[in-house]
């Protein structure tokens, strides 16, 4: 796997921002600056870089286009360091429907690898308290280490969508067709499970040992999948499908597979959603999260770039320097902002820390 640090980026027409280039250092970027200045924008411009989509919910181009654009485009112009340290210019148009890529000033349609973790203020409430996000952020975070888990999910919805189109409609019409799709909807059922299981096995041992490193105190802190067909065959799927089959006609929808699966963070063998202060949930998540990084070093050789939007909430100052102190010691590339005066404090003591400050979308020299 391509391995990237981004060294320049250049946005035109991109929300707030004004076409300035910004440096960053391939170790840890403090972007600082009054709230609604574009602190988020930058993040957001990175992560529409390597991802062709923003990391906010329901956005697309006519959001992201800034109101004093001349042309309904965004260029990006972009200057990344590969894991050899060769210099690489990649960059872009985006037009409302489409866009065009290029890499060293060559056409190129697929995604060059640019990897992002994203690390959001509000996701930590999300997280525990909605079981969609949970599995969105599960297939999300395993897809990016698994190419073959994300093929086999695309597999899976279009089979779930399709399946659940013929019943919604007269379904004893469509039954033997629905009986079809089953055969292979179970297989990937099945594939996704034991994947999943394998991630969580690879995940856990990693999050105590991150939670320790992070903010200084020993707790016991795992995921675990909540499902009806761990252990199940394709088989044994494919008959629990047909035994629900009625139901299903009934509600016009699949009512269970593994698309309603859930997972459990557990801190000290406790739910955390049930037991846990917010503070000490937004520690566990900021954990799960780290740890998943380690994961990926692991796994490939290389860090992901890590974006922080001000996490500084529910944290108090003795947590913050911790953590503070986590990313002065850590070998990846972060760009973290802040508008909170005290973690702003903590942040430019890390020795060698690039400041960035923005102030109506505009980068101060």
């Amino acid at each position: 796997m391509a391995s990237y640090k981004i060294s320049k980026l250049q946005v035109t027409n991109f929300r707030n921002l004004q076409p300035d280039i910004i440096e960053f250092s391939p170790q840890i970027n403090c972007i600082l600056g009054e709230n609604g200045n574009g602190k988020t924008n930058i993040l957001e411009a990175v992560y529409v870089l390597a991802n062709k989509k923003s990391f906010r919910k329901n956005t697309s181009f006519p959001q992201y286009l800034g109101i004093d654009g001349e042309k309904p485009e965004i260029i990006f112009s972009s200057v990344l360091h590969n894991e050899d340290e060769e210099l690489v210019s990649y960059s872009g148009k985006m037009e409302n429907g489409s866009s065009n890529w290029y890499l060293n000033g060559q056409p190129t349609k697929r995604k060059i690898g640019i990897n992002v973790v994203f690390i959001n203020p509000f996701d930590s409430f999300s997280f525990h308290n909605t079981s969609s996000f949970r599995r969105n952020w599960i297939d999300t975070h395993l897809s990016m280490l698994d190419d073959q888990y994300k093929k086999t999910l695309s597999r899976y919805n279009s089979a779930l969508k399709f399946r659940n189109t013929l019943l919604s409609k007269k379904p004893s019409k469509y039954l033997e067709q629905i009986k079809v799709i089953d055969i292979d909807f179970s297989e990937c059922a099945k594939i996704l499970t034991e994947k999943r299981m394998q991630f969580l096995k690879e995940l856990n041992p990693y999050c105590g040992q991150t939670f320790q490193q992070v903010f200084s105190e020993e707790h016991k802190l795992e995921i675990v999948l909540d499902s009806r067909v761990i252990g199940l065959t394709s088989k044994n799927i494919y008959d629990m499908l047909q035994t629900r089959l009625e139901k299903d006609q009934i509600v016009g929808h699949t009512t269970y597979c593994v698309h309603k699966d859930d997972y459990v963070l557990l801190f000290d063998g406790l739910n955390s959603f049930e037991f846990c202060s917010l503070g000490q949930q937004k520690m566990s998540y900021l954990s799960l999260l780290f740890a998943y990084i380690e994961l990926f070093r692991y796994k490939f050789r290389a860090y992901p770039i890590v974006l922080i939007d001000d996490v500084s909430g529910e944290l108090d100052r003795f947590r913050w320097q911790k953590l503070v102190e986590h990313l002065e010691k850590s070998q990846f590339q972060v760009l973290i902002t802040t508008a909170n005066e005290a973690f702003k404090e903590e942040l430019e003591k890390i020795r060698d820390a690039k400041k960035i400050i923005i102030k109506s979308g505009s980068i101060l020299k």
